[in-house]
């Protein structure tokens, strides 16, 4: 998140980066999210982070958001995920999050405006476990990134890892947060 984070900055926006451990229970990442999250901000999460984001959002309603943006994010599940999960290394490198890949609903019921960016370029190690359903990003469907009362959602054509790295997509994260909409 380093790069998106330096972009944001230079836009004026003060950014603080949740740091956590994908291989540890969600349940102790959506506290410590939690427990970070101060006065009312605007989310933003990549992967694994938006779809902890929309969690702990989603559960902790007393948390104060201006707005949420989930670039990525296999809020839905994840047949990449549950392809690697099948593999012992997988089970391994995923630890306690592999129970997350499985297919679930997806819903955002806060007033605050949810976006979410998806990428197209079918460019991803998820591609080493065969085909997925198009349109992808090499590791995430675009329909795994859908969620039931998303204000709006954007599409790129960047593979998953290079999302947060993308400047099209840092654009979109600051026209989300300054109109609540990707256009």
């Amino acid at each position: 998140m380093a790069l998106l984070a330096a972009r944001l900055r230079r836009a004026g926006l003060g950014v603080r980066v949740f740091r956590y451990r994908g291989r540890d229970p969600f349940e102790i990442n959506v506290e410590r999210l939690r427990r970070f999250c101060g006065r009312s901000a605007h989310f933003v999460g990549h992967s694994l982070g938006g779809v902890l984001i929309l969690e702990t959002l989603s559960r902790h309603r007393e948390l104060q958001a201006a707005s949420a943006t989930l670039i990525g994010s296999p809020v839905r599940g994840c047949e990449a995920g549950r392809r690697f999960g099948r593999w012992r290394i997988g089970r391994w490198m995923m630890g306690a999050s592999g129970a997350l890949w499985s297919e679930r609903e997806a819903r955002w019921s806060r007033p605050e405006p949810l976006g979410v960016i998806a990428g197209t370029r079918a460019l991803g190690l998820g591609r080493l476990l065969g085909r997925l359903p198009l349109p992808n990003d090499g590791v995430v469907c675009v329909s795994e990134t859908a969620v039931d009362g998303m204000r709006d959602q954007a599409r790129v054509a960047v593979g998953h890892s290079a999302l947060i790295a993308s400047r099209a997509v840092a654009e979109l994260v600051l026209l989300f947060i300054a109109q609540g909409r990707f256009r």
